[in-house]
């Protein structure tokens, strides 16, 4: 948790043009009460730090009034454009919810691009719904909160449990995972087990961290058709939405090459909040499906929580 300050609240009632500061803004559920931008949509509230402002003002050559980014909250104390969407704003009255980062710049629909060439909300600026709302005014104090990934890596053989040979797949799963949430700036935790190929076992692991809000669950082994591999057949029964692009589209590229890669049966999708990816067993593999995973992952977990990243 980080306190920053509010430096500015402005509105406008038209879209398009800069920004006023007013003594206060009342927010509500569509957003600012007066605000041309509030509305039943994820943008409802634009936040930009004075940092950004600090930044402009040595390219415009000149002082930039608050306001005229078309933000509707000037705030200091934060770099913005390193929020995620799902972070939060709050203080014992308001909260909101980042649901974009930045946004396509409107060019000459732009006040100050039409004056200076270019604009600095579209790369630094923020976007908020609102979960509560309240009155806020300069000088007040919202407490910025993080969230926080979690990612749940299931590695399922019976000879790894049985210590016949150490697990090499689960724990590389979670080094690509943590490379990933480190990239993307994610606070993130990660829990990793080792279970037999059991069904019931495994249907309970999952049924657990979907219940405990897991954002995301990884297994590794079992995707094949041998008479242990129940892990395809488990997960499947448990989604209650698949996404069988990604697998196919995996299967399809690594199968040119190498076709045994064409006998893995592995299945994504969700359950309740929860994005579920079953992996073969193997080393070659991880790497090869987290590769493709990974290129379309940020962008699932925002869209099953309903935030647009474009």
């Amino acid at each position: 948790m980080k306190k920053i300050d509010v430096i500015s609240v402005n509105i406008s009632t038209e879209t398009g043009v800069i920004k006023k500061p007013v003594e206060q803004i009342n927010l509500n559920a569509r957003g600012i009460a007066g605000d041309a931008h509030s509305g039943d949509w994820h943008r409802q509230i634009s936040l930009l730090g004075t940092e950004s402002f600090e930044k402009f003002e040595k390219q415009a050559k000149r002082k930039i009034a608050y306001g005229e980014f078309a933000e509707n909250i000037t705030v200091e104390g934060v770099e913005l454009w390193k929020c995620t969407p799902g972070d939060l704003f709050l203080n014992d009255d308001i909260e909101l919810e980042v649901t974009q980062i930045g946004k396509k710049c409107h060019g000459d629909s732009c006040a100050i691009y039409r004056e200076v060439g270019s604009c600095v909300m579209p790369k630094e600026g923020i976007f908020c719904k609102v979960i509560r709302g309240g009155v806020l005014k300069a000088g007040d104090k919202l407490d910025y909160y993080p969230q926080t990934f979690t990612a749940k890596v299931i590695t399922l053989s019976d000879r790894a449990f049985n210590e016949e040979y150490s697990d090499r797949s689960g724990p590389l799963l979670v080094k690509c995972l943590e490379s990933f949430f480190e990239k993307n700036s994610w606070v993130f935790e990660i829990e990793h087990c080792l279970l037999p190929d059991d069904k019931e076992i495994l249907a309970e692991e999952i049924n657990e961290a979907c219940l405990a809000g897991t954002d995301m669950i990884f297994t590794t082994g079992g995707t094949g058709i041998g008479p242990r591999d129940i892990t395809v057949d488990t997960v499947q029964e448990m989604l209650q939405k698949e996404i069988p692009g990604i697998m196919e589209h995996i299967r399809i590229k690594y199968g040119a090459k190498a076709p045994n890669a064409l006998l893995s049966r592995g299945v994504a999708g969700v359950r309740d909040e929860s994005l579920i990816f079953t992996l073969p067993g193997s080393v070659k593999a991880v790497n090869e499906y987290m590769a493709e995973i990974e290129k379309v992952l940020k962008h699932t977990i925002f869209m099953l929580r309903g935030l647009d990243m474009h």
